[in-house]
Formats: structure tokens, C-alpha cells, sequence
């Protein structure tokens, strides 16, 4: 792990567990009792946060993230300042009063069911906390990591994100599950988690004791007992920390191995209690029909009874419980089985289920009723048929992790984990080595840096000039890299030279009629484009375009890239209606294959953009300049050259209307 990495991971304010606490009063750092107790407070919850006004706290809180829980302990003069101020936050799940008059600070406290109890002794105060997190009352208070399958929405964008989303979550699970793992992954987990807890006397006497006990036998004894494993792999999913993530793999594999060993041997109904928000209830209400994936473990019980027991309505809260059917005699399931603490079921990560009814009970509580899906369910497999890869296929296990993660537009984290990937494999594993250093070259283009790019992909087209036939089609793929990045740089001839070094071995290899072979005419279409020969230049997209419509689906990326292509060819033709309409279906294919915040789905916008001001519809390309903008932003530091071009436009066009 990068001490980059580390060191964002170790940042004061950075929790990596779910629940902190959080103390409210004018002398809590003051006198030794109170030193004392924290140190106790520490052992239950490991991040305490004190404060000794109203303001910072009241800063404090409302700026942590949406996913994380507080558990507060406020004083009661201070506490009626900040509880009516904090209380509908969602972050905020439980509130403890401590203070020297309980009859007076009862009165108040009534009024807020967040209040947990009025307390005038510290150690009753550590008594409660510890008890109530013994007996995982504040379980139902997490939140549940989720993504929705739409069916059929209105919002054709909103469905768009939500559906990539689930893929994407799905398909990252799926390569932690498939991966290897190595033994220097548990010594680094270790390590971090030394720096995590460093000073929890506690939580590090826990970890010695992973450290020297744990087997592959034991995984689901350590994920149901109250200790950093939960804490921190509940997070990391939440979060999606994918270093924390990668470095808990060999965990994930025993947890999977022991839910089938453990599994269930015929068909049950579990129950969930969870607090949902209205936005998230009101989510599934419209996903009725459609599919919810679980993007951590998810328990539930066998006795609904207990899985009620803490479910309590609020303002900003809906107690809901989830109704679970599933079946473990479908082929293809993902495990799920008894976790030896009494009736309670543990689901695999990345379980999906489909919604089959949600109703609203007299009394308020929502029912939500779902079954477990099997991975050879139709739809799901018609969902992630281009994302699945063969379980036997090793080479293809330790690529595709940085595949789905530069889908998600997650391309640092991608970057990393290839420069990992590298370090552990051996020397002579040359072709997985090429890979790398292709994948590392594709990622440093879209950064911009085209001199580093230019490095990596020469490297893997040395490698693999080596190690593969004359005619292999992979040497064509640097070739074409090659040319990108030569086309980018200005150097029109060298590109040319490069693309058509490509288009030979392709035509040679495919027999003239293969998708590659379209995507390299593109290319060299666009180095015509940039001659300003455009008769030429439309002529290798439509041939492009043919071929490519013989191999793929309407909605497959490649014709996004043809269909903008083509749209540019229009545009500097001035025929700006046919460009406006081939952007158009580019951009909808994207938005359907790439996360909302990808950057080519920014270039289009930016595309799109240019014609409106061409047209002179300057508002019209503001706003598109502005969508642009914004992914940019999200991807990118403002000095990035997208991000210097894009505030540029912006400039240009607000002139125009003013």
C-alpha cells in the first residue's frame, strides 16, 4: 500500500469504521474522571471526538459524511442548545444525556426519541453504551449499502446511474471474490490496522490475536464478534475503500468458503429490521418488480420478533423490515447460512434479490418483501454477460479488477491497483507484465500525460514482441495505443503510420471483418478529419460504423465512439442538424455503459456544446459546457487542461450573452 494511501487512511478525521462518538461538554477535557472515561469510551467505539462548545460540535457534525453514525453524549445545558439542531440528521442515531439533574433534564430530553436515557453517572454512562452495543441495538441505525436494477423508469437518466451502479458494485464484488490473494495482503491489513488503533490498548490485544489465531475455519467467528473486522469491512463497503477492500480479500474468500459450508439446506423466510430514509424507501417503492444488490453482508433473522425489536419511527427515519425469501437448492446461488449466533442468517456480500411487494403497515411500518436471485436468473445474466469472466481464466482474474474500477471512472485507484498488481507478480509472468503496463498506459492517457502514456505502452509492445507471434492481434492493439497517443500530441504522420501498422496485422488476423478493424478506420478517419479531408474522413467512419453494427448491440459503447466520430464529421461540414443527432446517440449509449461522472461522457457534452455555439444558441451551450464542466471537476485538479479549456468556454459564451 502507497504511504499516499496510509496516510489519507490515518487522517484524523477520517474514520474507517461506521459509528463514532461524539462528546458535548464545557468540561469534558478537564478532571481526571473524565480523561478516565474516555479512555473506557475508547474501548467500545474507537473514534471519540470531544468538544467543549456548541459551535464546533454543531460544525462537526453536520460535515461528516451521510454514511457515517454518531452516537452523542451531550451535557444537559449544552445538549438543549444542540439536540433540536442536529436531531433530524441522519447521522446522529443515538443521544446520551449526561448531566447532575436528571428530573430537570428529563422534561426536555422527552421530546426527542433519539434520546436513549437521561444519565447522572459516568459509569452507568459507560454501562449503557457498552451494553447497548453488546446487545448490537444500534445495528438497525447502519446503513445499508444498496443498489437498484430498474425495470422501467421514467427518468431515463436517473435509471441510467442507478443501473451502472449496480452493475459496477456487482461486477467489483465479483473480482474480489474470483482474485488470488497473497500472504503479504493479511501482513499489510495488519500493519494498517497496528496504525488504526494505535493507543486502543483494546482493539490492538484483538488484533494480536488475529494475527496469531486466525484460519480460513474461523472467518465467520471473527466477522460476528464485536471487532475491527465487522467495523472496518462494514465501512470499506459502505465507503467502497477499494485498497481496504483488496486487502481483505483473503478474508472474503474463507467468508464465502464457510456461508457454503454453513449454508441453509432448504428453503427459509429471514427477517431484516433497518432504518431507511424517505428517499430510500421512496427509491424502492418505484423499483418494484426490479433488483436490489447488497454491496456488504447482510444479516437477518429467523425470528421476526427480534429482527422488530429496535425499530422505531422518526421524522427523517422509516422502520422497515425486510422479508426474505430464498431457496439455497438454486443452482448458482450465492451462499447464505447460520452464523452460530442464535437464528441469525448471514448472507455473501453482493447477495441480489428481487422486490416483490412493499407495504405500508397500520402502525407505519413498511414491509419489503424480496427473494434471492440465483446468478443464472435471465435477467442478471443478460445485466452483466459483457462483465463476467471465466473463474478459470487466472490471467483474466487479476486484470479485471482494474478493468471495473477504470470503468467506474475510479481511475487513480485503478492506476494503483495495477502499479500493486505489478509488484507481486514474478518476473517471468511476461504476459500479465505487458498487460500492466498496457492497462497503465490506456489510464495515463485519459490523465493526459501522453509522454507517460508513451512509456507504458512501449514497454508492453516490447514485451510482447517477445513472447507473441508476428501477426498476433494484441501487437496491434499497442500499435493503436501508439498512434492515440501520437494523434494527440500533434504528430499526425507518425499516428497514421501507426494506425495502418495496426489495421495490417488486424485484417491479417480477422480476415478484414472484425470489430477492431472498424475502431482503427475510425482512427484513421479522424487523422483525415484533422487533414480537414473530411469526404475522406467519412468515408472511413461509415465503413467503421457498418462493421461495427454487424458485431454489436445498438447500445454498445463502440457505436458511441462511431456515432460522435461521426457527429464531429458533420459539424465541420456544417451540417449541424446531423451532427446534433449523431452526438445525441452517442451520448446515450454512454451514459448507459459509463458512471454519470465519467469524463467521455464530459466530451461529448463538450461536443455537443461547440455545435449549440456554432449555431450560436449560446445558452443552449452553456449549459452544456456547464455539464461538462462539472465531470471534470469531479475527475480531475483544476490545472488539468480539460478543466483550464472548459472555464475557458464558459468565459467565452457568459461574454456572448451578456
Amino acid at each position: 500500500m502507497g504511504a499516499s494511501v496510509r496516510k489519507s487512511m490515518l487522517a484524523d478525521d477520517h474514520n474507517l469504521e461506521i459509528f463514532s462518538l461524539v462528546w458535548l461538554d464545557a468540561s469534558v477535557n478537564t478532571g481526571q474522571e473524565n480523561i478516565n472515561v474516555q479512555q473506557q469510551l475508547r474501548t467500545l467505539i474507537h473514534q471519540l471526538k470531544t468538544f467543549d462548545n456548541t459551535r464546533d460540535c454543531l460544525e462537526y457534525i453536520r460535515h461528516i459524511s451521510k454514511n457515517d453514525r454518531i452516537i452523542l453524549i451531550v451535557s444537559g445545558r449544552l445538549g438543549q442548545e444542540i439536540v433540536p439542531r442536529i436531531h433530524r440528521l441522519r447521522q446522529v442515531s443515538v443521544i446520551y444525556v449526561y448531566c447532575m439533574d436528571k428530573e430537570k433534564n428529563s422534561k426536555w430530553a422527552r421530546k426527542y426519541s433519539k434520546i436513549k436515557n437521561v444519565i447522572v453517572n459516568l459509569d452507568e454512562l459507560v454501562v449503557q453504551i457498552r451494553s447497548d452495543r453488546a446487545k448490537r441495538n444500534y445495528e438497525t441505525y447502519e446503513p445499508l449499502p444498496f443498489n437498484i436494477y430498474k425495470k422501467s423508469v421514467n427518468d431515463e437518466k436517473v435509471a441510467n446511474d442507478s443501473n451502472n451502479q449496480f452493475i459496477y458494485s456487482g461486477s467489483l464484488i465479483d473480482c474480489l471474490l474470483h482474485m488470488p490473494s497473497y500472504t503479504t495482503d493479511q501482513n499489510q491489513l495488519i500493519s494498517l490496522c497496528r496504525d488504526i488503533y494505535k493507543g486502543d490498548a483494546n482493539e490492538l490485544l484483538i488484533l494480536n490475536e488475529f494475527e496469531q489465531t486466525y484460519t480460513s475455519n474461523t472467518a465467520l467467528w471473527w466477522y460476528t464478534r464485536d471487532s475491527f473486522v465487522m467495523r472496518l469491512l462494514n465501512k470499506a463497503f459502505q465507503e467502497q475503500t477499494i485498497d481496504l477492500l483488496y486487502l481483505f480479500r483473503f478474508f472474503l474468500h474463507d467468508m464465502q468458503d464457510q456461508l457454503k459450508r454453513n449454508r441453509c439446506v432448504s428453503p427459509i423466510r429471514v427477517y431484516r429490521g433497518q432504518f431507511l430514509s424517505n428517499d430510500e424507501l421512496q427509491t424502492l417503492n418505484n423499483s418494484i418488480g426490479g433488483l436490489i444488490s447488497i454491496s456488504s453482508f447482510l444479516s437477518a433473522h429467523s425470528n421476526r420478533q427480534k429482527a422488530l425489536k429496535h425499530l422505531t419511527e422518526s421524522d427523517e427515519l422509516r422502520g422497515t423490515l425486510f422479508e426474505i425469501d430464498a431457496d439455497p437448492r438454486l443452482d448458482e446461488i450465492k451462499p447464505f447460512g447460520y452464523t452460530g449466533q442464535d437464528d441469525e442468517i448471514l448472507f455473501m456480500v453482493g447477495s441480489i434479490f428481487r422486490i416483490n411487494d412493499i407495504h405500508r403497515q397500520h402502525d407505519g411500518l413498511s414491509i419489503i418483501r424480496i427473494t434471492l436471485c440465483s446468478d443464472n436468473d435471465p435477467q442478471l445474466k443478460l445485466i452483466f454477460k459483457d462483465l463476467k469472466f471465466d473463474t478459470n481464466d487466472n490471467k483474466r482474474k487479476l486484470l479485471s479488477f482494474g478493468d471495473i474500477l477504470w470503468r467506474m471512472g475510479k481511475l487513480t485507484e485503478a492506476e494503483k491497483y495495477y502499479q500493486r498488481l505489478l509488484t507481486n507478480l514474478s518476473g517471468d509472468d511476461y504476459y500479465n507484465i505487458s498487460e500492466c503496463y498496457y492497462a497503465l498506459g490506456n489510464i495515463a492517457m485519459e490523465k493526459d500525460n501522453c509522454n507517460l502514456s508513451s512509456e507504458w505502452h512501449e514497454k508492453s509492445l516490447e514485451i510482447k514482441k517477445e513472447i507473441l507471434e508476428e501477426f498476433d492481434p494484441s501487437i496491434a492493439d499497442s500499435y493503436s495505443s501508439i498512434a492515440d497517443i501520437e494523434r494527440k500530441k500533434g504528430n499526425s504522420s507518425q499516428a497514421f503510420e501507426s494506425y495502418n501498422k495496426a489495421l495490417d496485422i488486424w485484417i491479417k488476423a480477422y480476415d478484414g471483418d472484425h470489430p477492431k478493424i472498424a475502431m482503427c478506420l475510425n482512427n484513421i478517419g479522424c487523422i483525415y478529419g484533422e487533414e480537414k479531408n473530411y469526404i475522406k474522413t467519412l468515408e472511413c467512419h461509415e465503413k467503421s460504423l457498418k462493421i461495427l453494427k454487424k458485431h454489436f448491440p445498438a447500445d454498445h459503447l463502440c457505436l458511441g465512439q462511431a456515432y460522435n466520430n461521426i457527429g464531429s464529421v458533420y459539424r465541420y461540414l456544417g451540417n449541424y442538424e446531423l451532427a446534433l443527432e449523431n452526438y445525441q446517440l452517442s451520448l446515450k449509449i454512454k451514459t448507459k455503459t459509463f458512471s454519470s461522472k465519467h469524463p467521455s461522457i464530459a466530451s461529448t457534452f463538450s461536443n455537443i456544446a461547440c455545435v449549440y455555439e456554432e449555431m450560436n444558441e449560446f445558452q443552449q451551450a452553456l449549459a452544456y459546457y456547464e455539464k461538462a464542466a462539472s465531470i471534470y471537476r469531479h475527475n480531475f485538479p483544476p490545472t488539468y487542461p480539460d478543466n483550464v479549456r472548459i472555464i475557458d468556454d464558459i468565459k467565452r459564451i457568459s461574454s456572448k450573452l451578456k
